[in-house]
């Protein structure tokens, strides 16, 4: 299920696959076709502005999403998989639009990295669909917002603000409350739920490294400091705050050091 014969056609595919099954097996394909040879380096199309949505979840503003609780209760731990369902699905569309907008602009290890990811986010939200499906519920069943996307808009124009807010703000964000919410599952006893958890964090640990070493990349290239230029980034087109608790031993694995972030923390 691959359209097209080079990897921005491939990716183009996927952005424009709405249905998350179908999306899932169009991120497959792509990455293996990818890796086995069979599409081309090539950037001659160009990314949709907004990836097709499915009919459901409804997508609500971020300050409009009904309140989830602590994840205690079976509705607030369903409640809770399927918010990180929807950003997973979205996190596919993220990894596929990195490569097809931005593959160009750097060497084809880029490329490889980023199929790599969006692989692995198809991966995960076809785990986090199987266990609310174990549970009783599936993705669609909840409202969702649509806040992530707004980031990949924002940044549309300009891979290393690309970079310094998808993968080194939004999902470095990931890596500080997810063992907080592993120790939520385990405390209710859902083991199932806290192991996939665990593996998930331990994949976004290397997607934040890959934003990492492709944003100093970058800034080799144009000569620039990566913190300060990244501060600078995330102040511009980052709507939200840097703020702790922050899981410093997780982001110090990803490259993402305290002199990134430790001055747009609050005191």
């Amino acid at each position: 299920m691959i359209i097209g014969t080079s990897i921005a056609e491939a990716a183009r595919g996927v952005l424009e696959t709405g249905d998350p099954a179908a999306k899932i097996r169009a991120a497959r394909a792509a990455a293996r076709a990818w890796r086995r040879g069979l599409l081309t380096h090539e950037f001659g199309v160009a990314m949709p502005d907004r990836p097709v949505r499915p009919a459901s979840p409804e997508l609500l503003p971020p300050h409009e999403m009904p309140r989830r609780g602590k994840g205690g209760s079976e509705r607030g731990r369903i409640a809770l998989l399927h918010a990180l369902a929807h950003i997973e699905f979205v996190a596919i569309d993220l990894a596929f639009d990195m490569v097809g907008r931005f593959g160009g602009d750097f060497p084809r290890g880029f490329t490889d990295d980023w199929i790599g990811v969006g692989a692995d986010e198809a991966m995960h939200f076809a785990l986090l669909d199987r266990r609310l499906r174990m549970l009783g519920s599936h993705y669609g069943a909840m409202p969702a917002h649509d806040g992530l996307w707004e980031s990949a808009t924002a940044t549309a124009h300009d891979p290393m603000a690309r970079l310094a807010v998808v993968p080194m703000v939004l999902e470095a964000r990931g890596l500080d409350v997810t063992p907080e919410t592993i120790l939520r599952f385990r405390s209710a006893q859902d083991e199932p739920s806290a192991r996939m958890l665990q593996r998930i964090l331990t994949d976004e640990i290397r997607h934040v490294r890959a934003g990492t070493v492709w944003f100093e990349f970058a800034c080799a290239a144009k000569g620039f400091t990566p913190e300060s230029h990244w501060r600078s980034l995330v102040e511009r087109y980052f709507r939200g705050m840097i703020k702790p608790p922050f899981n410093d031993s997780a982001r110090d694995s990803a490259g993402l050091t305290l002199e990134y972030y430790g001055a747009l923390a609050p005191s």
